[in-house]
């Protein structure tokens, strides 16, 4: 890490500038006069509760409305964007680090793609809501409170990018979300202190094409050979238990990894780790002895997300799992 990131930020003596950069999702909605929630929330009025918590001489703000998207239309031009706006916060010396507002649908997305590329000792935390911001119990004051108050923090430099969410403080490594509506959105399948892969190089995901195939039993091996004939650049198995598809299935596999196609094995099952340990047609260690990299805690989301930049840096998959 060069000099500038190991000194970047406010001296102890100097109010500490935070960058908020808004992106839409749950925290910036109201609910229009069809009872449809809507992003319409001004990243100011977002904050203006926060930072009214804060005297100025410890802690400034700058507030910078990117977007107001819901999540589950962000596509990888979005990521890109907003890897862009915060690496630009981050060229600012006197920036002591970033809090990102996000749509909890692709929030462990977009936090694992900045986690991988981001090489700064500055902080970047990610955080939403589940209740729009015009309800009556809105989540997202607290949660933006939170993530102010960790991004401040000293303890919160060099550990990568977090998600900061219903009192929890997360690594954006291994994150899910776990309840649709639950306050605590987000859990971890990640071990207590993950290992950070070392960052990657800026690079743009919008040209990539990542496809998740979800497997089940009787899959179809036409499910591989349609992904592939649409010009995908790679494939994310979601897969039965440690890591084990049936045999349809595992023929197209075994023929996109045959000619060259980035497979990476992930799970639907919740916790634990992918581990190719059963042989047969579709069985993990098969799979892995034909160039398959198994996920580890990682799910298919994330999955997808560490394979696409992968393709795009030019790295083996495997070094970044």
């Amino acid at each position: 890490m060069n000099e500038q990131h190991r000194q970047a930020g406010s001296p102890d003596n100097s109010p500490k500038k935070i960058v908020v950069i808004t992106t839409g999702g749950t925290i910036a909605c109201t609910t229009d006069q069809d009872g449809v929630l809507l992003p319409t929330v001004a990243g100011s009025d977002l904050l203006a509760p926060v930072a009214a918590r804060f005297d100025a001489a410890d802690v400034t703000f700058d507030v910078r409305d990117l977007n107001r998207l819901d999540s589950s239309s962000m596509t990888f031009t979005d990521i890109d964007e907003i890897r862009r706006a915060v690496d630009e916060a981050l060229t600012d010396p006197d920036v002591a680090g970033v809090v990102v507002t996000h749509g909890t649908d692709s929030m462990e997305e977009t936090a694992v793609a900045l986690d991988t590329f981001h090489a700064d000792d500055r902080p970047v935390v990610l955080t939403g809501a589940q209740l729009p911001h015009d309800h009556p119990d809105a989540d997202g004051p607290l949660n933006l409170l939170d993530a102010v108050n960790v991004v401040t923090s000293p303890t919160a430099r060099g550990i990568g990018v977090l998600i900061v969410f219903g009192r929890a403080v997360l690594p954006a490594r291994g994150a899910m979300k776990w309840h649709t509506t639950d306050e605590l959105a987000f859990a971890t399948n990640a071990p207590e202190e993950p290992t950070r892969a070392d960052p990657v190089p800026a690079v743009d995901l919008a040209d990539v094409v990542v496809h998740i195939i979800h497997a089940y039993p009787g899959a179809p091996r036409e499910l591989v050979d349609s992904a592939r004939s649409a010009g995908a650049d790679g494939l994310v198995i979601e897969a039965m238990g440690s890591g084990n598809i049936g045999t349809g299935l595992a023929a197209g596999v075994g023929d996109a990894l045959r000619e060259g196609l980035p497979v990476v094995i992930s799970t639907r099952v919740p916790r634990g780790e992918v581990r190719g340990s059963y042989g047969g047609a579709g069985g993990g260690a098969t799979l892995n002895s034909l160039g398959a990299v198994g996920s580890t805690y990682f799910r298919s989301a994330q999955a997808r997300v560490l394979l696409a930049i992968a393709v795009a840096s030019g790295r083996h998959p495997a070094t970044l799992f």
